[in-house]
């Protein structure tokens, strides 16, 4: 089936494979395709008439819930009973204490937690010999 979608894609592939069909069948052929365009557009055009109706009634009904000043969890809490729903916010964590400490090129004393990317100053140390463990704060 791709196949035949790629040579419908390209003008010259659907020229060399059409080649030998004489004028009646590509009348035919075109007829074909202009049917299953004409009921591709009405079906995207229905999809589209039901999404529009759709969204009419939700956005009545939120008017109403907002007039009657109801909730959407008010509802929820009824439905599906239990603790009222709350939003709940995601709690940050701490940020990890440093476990390394090193000068970089700055002559600065940083730290590095020992997380993401290694500093590039411990790094060159690491691949020259030093341990790792010799940057770690005591």
């Amino acid at each position: 089936m791709n196949e035949v979608i790629n040579i419908l894609r390209h003008e010259r592939r659907l020229k060399a494979a059409l080649k030998e069909l004489d004028l009646n069948e590509l009348e035919s052929i075109k007829a074909k395709f202009d049917s299953v365009i004409s009921q591709r557009r009405e079906e995207e055009a229905e999809k589209q008439r039901k999404s529009e109706a759709k969204q009419k009634k939700i956005n009545e009904f939120k008017n109403a819930m907002a007039d009657a000043g109801i909730e959407l969890s008010d509802i929820l809490e009824q439905e599906l009973g239990g603790e009222p729903i709350v939003k709940t916010t995601r709690k940050k964590r701490a940020p990890k204490p440093p476990k390394y400490e090193y000068t970089d090129e700055n002559g600065e004393k940083q730290t590095w937690t020992g997380q993401g990317r290694m500093p590039k100053a411990i790094k060159t140390a690491v691949d020259s010999g030093t341990p790792l463990e010799r940057f770690l704060i005591k």
